[in-house]
């Protein structure tokens, strides 16, 4: 249950029976009236706004209105206290059996408990990584794996049915220097000696193993064939032992995808894909032979002074027109972006979601006019943008460059850090904010370190139940048990600790709708935090700790809450692409 929607819920309806009207005698609209947590906890358990966004329309006063709102929910069994805060907010704290209830239903859900329907099946296409097929993933690829991962898996369990995509470049003039690159490591590897690698060719020794395997397979017979044959070969090879690279970097990360889209696909067959989708929007109005004016400052590489093929981008909310095709007849890049959203809306997708790097921001209102033009605007499209990422090591910087074949790449820093780190650690901060990833601080054992403070909080909740099992003599606690003894729960820091975890349906539902996994990684350390700081009580107080022998339904009720901690962590993590550990070392 989501707490907040169910009180929202319950307050539109004590509004309702207050049967307020505006002053043409009109009942009133009561979209805008919702439930939140108090900014402070000391104010009680949930805020109404209902009073405040209300009252004007009502012809009353706010806190005079808050009253009369306050009283209707003060009649409900579940509210405990009622009262108006500052201008007219009505907060209420809710009686304990409401929160040993609560928790009864987090038991019975498991590590299902946060899963919504919100989505309603929904089909959304969520486009991530996507990096050039010449060469292995970098660091730089890091976050946008990381952020659409996550981002996909929790849409996912908020209802939506979501299909992960890459799509693969590999039509541009950067594979054809990658086959270029791999023909001369396959002349190196029959025993030329090629010398240093030729300026504007990949120099990196990860295409050393395609050069040889080429070797292997054709011996020399490539250099006696044509060169556009051999090219074309190198091409195809290189492509296909890059993205094998690509695939098992992304699965060291655990990101795996369901669709691997290429590009190549839109091209063939004389580029029937790209015509089928131009010569629809020219049916539509959108495209035109026509002339773009110079661009401001630095001209882009697809800008041609004479009359071309438009897309009439402006129509649908685009800053210019975009050029569909070149002058020597063949396609710009945009136009296969044509083809391919075609193809997705063909597919049936209602949103697609796009997670760039930064220095991508200008694509952002080209796709969304792109989207308007090809569906009608039925089609939602969302970007989300990942700044840089500056890697450290104990404070210095790490150098990278994939020109020159001197970079970081991500196997490297999964294998020292460890996966779950950098999973972690790429959504404890906004997307689009820089990020600084220091490889010392990432895997510190300390409260210091996020994503050891929340794996150590799951550790914990294992380690009591290993207590309690020896303390008591008990292989197994059952579910049942634990739920009949929740009203045993009285402490005000175990309230505390069900109240946060009450929040987390609510975390889910808004950080899909916000396509803003961080939030989760936030709310996982608040959790985390208050657990931990439950538990150094008990280290204090006796009396709260979680395992009483002398007494065996309040060991069974507070081992439900550890439950409870442990299928949130564990639910969260997992969103993430994190363990959840039993135990750690």
């Amino acid at each position: 249950m989501n707490i907040f929607a169910d009180f929202t819920d319950r307050v539109v309806r004590a509004v309702d029976a207050l049967g307020l009207t505006d002053a043409e005698g009109r009942p009133l609209a009561l979209t805008r009236v919702s439930v939140e947590p108090p900014r402070d906890a000391s104010h009680g358990d949930l805020a109404t706004n209902a009073a405040m966004v209300l009252a004007k329309a009502a012809g009353e006063k706010p806190r005079a209105l808050a009253e009369r709102i306050a009283e209707r929910l003060a009649a409900d069994p579940d509210v405990a206290e009622a009262t108006i805060a500052g201008p007219g907010f009505v907060n209420l704290r809710l009686g304990n059996g409401f929160w040993q209830a609560r928790l009864g239903e987090m038991l019975a859900a498991g590590t299902d408990y946060g899963r919504s329907t919100l989505g309603a099946g929904r089909p959304v296409n969520v486009e991530y990584v996507s990096a050039n097929p010449t060469g292995p993933m970098h660091v730089g690829h890091c976050r946008g794996a990381v952020v659409g991962d996550a981002l996909a898996n929790l849409l996912a369990f908020a209802g939506y049915a979501v299909t992960k995509e890459y799509y693969i470049n590999d039509a541009g003039a950067q594979v054809d220097v990658l086959a270029r690159s791999v023909l001369l490591r396959y002349r190196e590897a029959l025993g030329e000696a090629v010398g240093t690698i030729p300026e504007g060719l990949y120099p990196g020794d990860y295409l050393v193993p395609v050069g040889a395997a080429l070797a292997e397979e054709f011996g020399h017979r490539l250099l006696e064939m044509p060169g556009d044959e051999a090219l074309a070969i190198a091409r195809e090879r290189a492509i296909t032992a890059m993205m094998a690279m690509i695939r098992e970097d992304l699965a060291a990360l655990n990101v795996h995808h369901d669709v691997f889209f290429s590009e190549r696909s839109l091209h063939a067959d004389n580029a029937r894909a790209i015509r089928s989708a131009i010569n629809d929007l020219t049916m539509k109005g959108y495209v035109y032979k026509g002339k773009l004016p110079p661009p401001k400052g630095q001209k882009p590489e697809d800008w041609e002074d004479r009359e071309q093929t438009l897309f009439r981008s402006t129509g649908v909310g685009d800053d210019i027109d975009r050029p569909l095709m070149k002058s020597d007849g063949s396609f710009t890049y945009f136009a296969a972006d044509v083809g391919y959203m075609k193809d997705k809306y063909a597919r049936g997708f209602e949103h697609l979601i796009f997670v760039l790097g930064a220095d991508h921001g200008g694509y952002v209102k080209r796709l969304e006019a792109l989207a308007k033009a090809i569906s009608g605007g039925d089609l939602a499209l969302s970007v989300v943008l990942c700044q840089l990422v500056k890697l450290y090591r104990g404070g210095e910087p790490v150098r990278m460059s994939k020109r020159s074949g001197d970079f970081v790449t991500l196997r490297e820093v999964v294998e020292e850090v460890g996966r779950d780190p950098i999973r972690f650690m790429m959504l404890y901060r906004k997307s689009d904010a820089p990020l600084d990833f220091d490889f010392a601080k990432v895997t510190e054992q300390s409260k210091d370190n996020p994503v050891f403070y929340v794996q150590y909080a799951s550790a914990r909740c294992h380690s009591v139940f290993r207590q309690a099992s020896e303390q008591l003599g008990v292989a197994r606690f059952e579910p049942q048990a634990m739920r009949a003894a929740l009203a045993r729960l009285e402490d005000e820091g175990e309230i505390a600790l069900v109240r946060k975890l009450a929040e987390y349906p609510r975390i889910v539902e808004s950080a899909a709708q916000a396509l803003e996994p961080h939030r989760l990684a936030f709310y996982l350390h608040d959790l985390a935090s208050q657990f931990h700081a439950h538990w150094n009580r008990g280290s204090e107080t006796s009396g709260l700790r979680f395992v009483k022998v002398n007494d065996a339904e309040l060991t069974h009720a507070r081992l439900g809450l550890v439950q409870a901690v442990s299928d949130v962590l564990t639910s969260g993590l997992g969103l993430i692409g994190a363990e959840a550990p039993v135990e750690m070392r």
